[in-house]
């Protein structure tokens, strides 16, 4: 017989999971309280969404000097521990929380786990990075021809080695000199020994948000982390800011060119949890008005509407209430999917998406489904889920995507498989539909979703407000490592 082996519901998840686009990382930093690093780990437990791979925080106190806890799983199994917590003394810390690229799940050295830390000779500096520097490979190259030696494989590493290049002469200096020479998406947090800096690239691509609580100041990718510690929402950091803060206040520098803003609009769509703001916009009315939009534009006779749960509920909401048909929970997330389970014959094992999602089938049962989803990636969880709605009985299936066809891969700082392997790269959406085998596939168009988000006239073709180029293929930062890899961009129109 073949050795036992326990069931992997990680493998189980991450399949359906790896349908999905994530953000790769979030970041948060706290100065000015006691025992940040405690601060720091309860907003990455808040921003563990963007990244459940992997986690790490560094802290500073003038007995103890700078130290540092990186592991691997979730920030609630490793960042609870109190003998661990107590390692990480200091009125000042920040942390990072990673999510795995495609194909190198398990495969990640703790190296690879931010924060990363650099002594330099006015003294130490760890920096955390969300977001993808774009001419990353050709700086490598060029630091590793005039010496660096580098320790990981992300492409933050480059700044710290940018910074030891530097001829500036304080490390604040150091990083706008190295973030100069940085092309792509990034926001930045990072600490030196008694000074917390924050820095959004020029087009503000990801988020950053300062926040606030008793005397000492928070950075973080969302305002649900300020939350969670009870701190008040300041404001968002600008595109090409960076804030430098001290026992003396905070210190705004605009070390960049001045652009046009292009923020990530599917961090509207999906990235960002539904109870941060983003833009002085609630994200959770945001979704659901993107349902209201997809509705108007793409109606249809139908009994229930019914979210795939959880990305899913606010735009399902927002489009059962302008179709007036009833809403219904149709499909039952279960929470409690553990690491490893009975030993299971094959018939377990095949069962792979009714592990985390199971069909309410008194609700489906002779219906006329319309099932909301947020995206479709590759389309093969699609598929799954509604062969379990017609399984329960349902009279049809259509579905209703609250985002456009994701036809582009994202190279700033968003997973996301390569472009042959996306649905709708290969396939229109009458195609798509026929793939699913779905009565009906309908997606949001770009000037729906731009309304959606607050732009009344839709997309203006000229003049973008968002990165969307998952959608449209145009990419506001030239990814110039995966041209030289053979990319090719979209063809002028």
């Amino acid at each position: 017989m073949p050795p036992a082996h326990p069931f992997d519901f990680d493998a189980v998840r991450d399949d359906i999971e790896d349908d999905k686009l994530h953000e790769e990382c979030g970041i948060y930093g706290v100065i000015g309280v006691k025992d940040a690093a405690n601060f720091v780990a309860l907003g990455l437990h808040a921003l563990q969404h963007r990244g459940q791979e992997a986690g790490g925080i560094v802290s500073h106190d003038a007995a103890h000097g700078f130290q540092s806890a990186r592991r691997f799983g979730y920030v609630r199994d490793n960042f609870t521990s109190h003998s661990l917590m107590e390692t990480l003394p200091g009125p000042l810390a920040i942390g990072h929380v990673r999510y795995s690229t495609a194909g190198s799940k398990g495969q990640t050295a703790i190296r690879d786990v931010q924060p990363f830390f650099g002594e330099f000779s006015m003294g130490g500096a760890a920096i955390a990075h969300n977001g993808n520097i774009t001419n990353a490979d050709a700086l490598r190259r060029e630091l590793i021809e005039r010496g660096s030696i580098f320790q990981s494989s992300s492409d933050s590493e480059c700044i710290i080695h940018l910074m030891a290049r530097s001829l500036q002469r304080n490390i604040p200096e150091r990083m706008e000199d190295a973030l100069r020479r940085v092309e792509g998406a990034f926001s930045v947090v990072a600490m030196t020994r008694t000074k917390l800096i924050g820095v959004r690239d020029p087009l503000g691509v990801r988020p950053l948000v300062l926040g606030k609580v008793g005397d000492g100041y928070i950075l973080s990718s969302e305002t649900c982390a300020l939350d969670i510690i009870g701190a008040e929402f300041v404001r968002e950091i600008e595109p090409g800011e960076m804030v430098v803060i001290d026992a003396n206040g905070i210190d705004s520098r605009r070390p960049f060119r001045a652009a046009k803003s292009r923020f990530c609009i599917f961090e509207h769509v999906y990235f960002s949890r539904p109870d941060s703001i983003i833009g002085g916009r609630s994200v959770y009315e945001t979704r659901r008005q993107i349902g209201v939009e997809l509705a108007r534009e793409a109606p249809v006779e139908a009994d229930l509407v019914c979210p795939v749960p959880d990305s899913g509920t606010p735009a399902a909401i927002g489009f059962a209430h302008e179709s007036g048909i009833p809403y219904g929970m149709g499909i039952i997330r279960n929470q409690y999917m553990g690491r490893t389970f009975i030993e299971p014959t094959e018939q377990i094992r095949n069962m792979g998406v009714r592990l985390k999602l199971n069909v309410n089938r008194a609700l489906i049962e002779g219906k006329r489904v319309i099932l909301v989803d947020d995206s479709v990636v590759r389309g093969t969880t699609s598929r799954k889920i509604k062969e379990m709605i017609l399984d329960a009985g349902a009279a049809e299936v259509h579905f209703r995507i609250a985002s456009p066809p994701t036809a582009w891969p994202c190279f700033y700082g968003v997973d996301t498989p390569q472009r042959e392997k996306l649905l709708a790269a290969t396939m229109t959406e009458e195609e798509m539909c026929s793939h699913l085998a779905v009565n009906s596939l309908k997606f949001i168009s770009l000037d729906g979703l731009y309304r959606a988000v607050g732009e009344a006239s839709g997309r203006k073709a000229d003049s973008p407000q968002y990165c969307d180029a998952c959608f449209s293929g145009e990419y506001p930062v030239r990814p110039s490592d995966m041209i030289e890899k053979g990319f090719e961009l979209k063809a002028a129109e």
